[in-house]
């Protein structure tokens, strides 16, 4: 076999490991469900994973477990719904730790988008990023287009920070047990970390 028929072979088998999305064995991906998702109270909690607002990996099993988890999806950061939903947390955040409760909240905001509004609302809990909307698919959220938003910087200059895709304001909380203790798809953002509250509290009186 001369040498340009080995690089012609060469160029087709890995032309077909492309086309087939091939995957290493340490490539742990895990593609989102394929139909529609629809999560009840008592099922099993999707497990995720993704990176935070300092650009970490976060696992969902490093967490789920340990505590009350609640997972919170929100359109996008900087918009006027989320900030106050947003802010609602930050100022329960003292009671709900003092009940075993983390909070995440996750939309389709990039991690930089994420570090500047944690920052602009001193939020005190974890921002995720899930530009694709996998995170999202797996509870069952729904999913809009992409969008964005005009902010400041911290120079005063405006900037404009996209998001890829922008999601449903759904809230979940997460038992200890690993499963899906609370599932409400109409959350106010005013209201959602009160409600939050109040349900773990009717949780530990079980």
């Amino acid at each position: 076999m001369n040498t340009v028929t080995r690089v012609v072979l060469l160029g087709g088998v890995l032309g077909l490991l492309t086309l087939t999305g091939a995957r290493g064995a340490d490539d742990k991906t895990t593609d989102p469900p394929a139909g529609p998702v629809d999560l009840k109270v008592g099922d099993v909690a999707p497990t995720f994973e993704c990176l935070d607002d300092e650009g970490r990996p976060w696992k969902s099993a490093e967490h789920v477990g340990k505590k009350y988890l609640v997972v919170y999806f929100y359109p996008g950061d900087f918009t006027p719904g989320c900030t106050n939903q947003a802010k609602g947390f930050r100022d329960a955040m003292h009671k709900l730790v003092e009940k075993g409760v983390e909070v995440v909240g996750v939309s389709g905001d990039a991690v930089l988008n994420h570090q500047l509004f944690k920052e602009a609302q001193t939020l005190n809990f974890t921002l995720l990023a899930d530009e694709d909307g996998s995170i999202a698919k797996k509870f069952g959220v729904p999913l809009g287009a992409a969008g964005q938003v005009k902010t400041k910087g911290a120079n005063g200059q405006e900037i404009v920070l996209k998001r890829g895709v922008t999601a449903a304001r759904w809230t979940f909380v997460i038992d200890k047990d690993g499963k899906i203790a609370l599932k409400n798809t109409r959350a106010l953002p005013t209201q959602d970390a009160k409600k939050v509250a109040e349900f773990i509290d009717q949780l530990e009186k079980r």
